[in-house]
């Protein structure tokens, strides 16, 4: 029992954790998007595909039964991450030797053959998720926070939140951090699965889908939140 607890807690592990945890937050955030997307379809039809969310799996299911699942499994998925992440960032820290948050490697060469712009802004992004991800549950979820107005319908709330520039700033640069977070993450995440198997980054196919994946995702997330504020949608 020892033995397994030990295996649970080690550095292999909880890179996988952080593996397969990341790429199920992503799986989520595409289905996400294409939610959101929908409100191009105009106020009805946004309106109509998230009343079928709530639909989904009746009657084996109570309503919203589905949504509810998607949480706690979302859930489950977040604090997965954040512990390994944490932990694995602790470890790492310690094991570079810093020391009065002075590392004693040399500073040349500080991007290294496997690293990006993107992985250096990790931790920071994903404070910066999280942070998010707060407001936007008050925001459009249990609408607490509600701008311009409490809205009773699900698009009426989206078009309410858009009409105020901090509102869509926040969501910006929530956005990009998450484009940030996804563009390592995924990169991090095959290679961490044993898909990778170029000596550098940027000879790595993965590099590239990953850049790709990650700017049709923040695309795709801004792109109904800047037409409502500067064109008007669905108004």
């Amino acid at each position: 029992m020892a033995n397994v607890i030990q295996a649970r807690r080690s550095t292999v592990a909880l890179k996988y954790s952080m593996a397969v945890s990341g790429l199920i937050m992503m799986s989520y955030l595409v289905l996400h998007m294409y939610g959101n997307l929908r409100a191009f379809g105009g106020a009805d039809d946004f309106n109509l595909y998230a009343h079928h969310l709530r639909e989904i799996g009746m009657p084996f299911l109570p309503q919203s039964g589905t949504i509810w699942l998607a949480r706690v499994v979302l859930l489950g998925a977040v604090l997965m991450h954040a512990y390994a992440a944490t932990t694995l960032w602790r470890r790492n820290k310690k094991a570079a030797g810093y020391v009065g948050m002075t590392r004693y490697q040399t500073k040349q060469n500080r991007t290294g053959i496997q690293r990006s712009y993107a992985s250096f802004t990790m931790r920071w992004g994903g404070v910066t998720i999280a942070l998010f991800i707060v407001f936007h549950i008050l925001n459009l979820t249990t609408n607490t926070i509600h701008p311009g107005g409490k809205g009773e319908l699900p698009f009426e709330k989206l078009f309410n939140s858009f009409q105020f520039w901090w509102v869509l700033l926040a969501y910006t640069v929530a956005m990009v951090a998450v484009g940030f977070h996804i563009w390592h993450g995924f990169w991090s995440a095959f290679t961490t699965l044993g898909q990778n198997r170029s000596s550098t980054r940027r000879a790595s196919t993965l590099n590239g889908l990953a850049i790709a994946i990650a700017v049709v995702i923040t695309v795709g997330f801004l792109a109904p939140p800047f037409s409502i504020y500067f064109f008007g949608l669905g108004g």
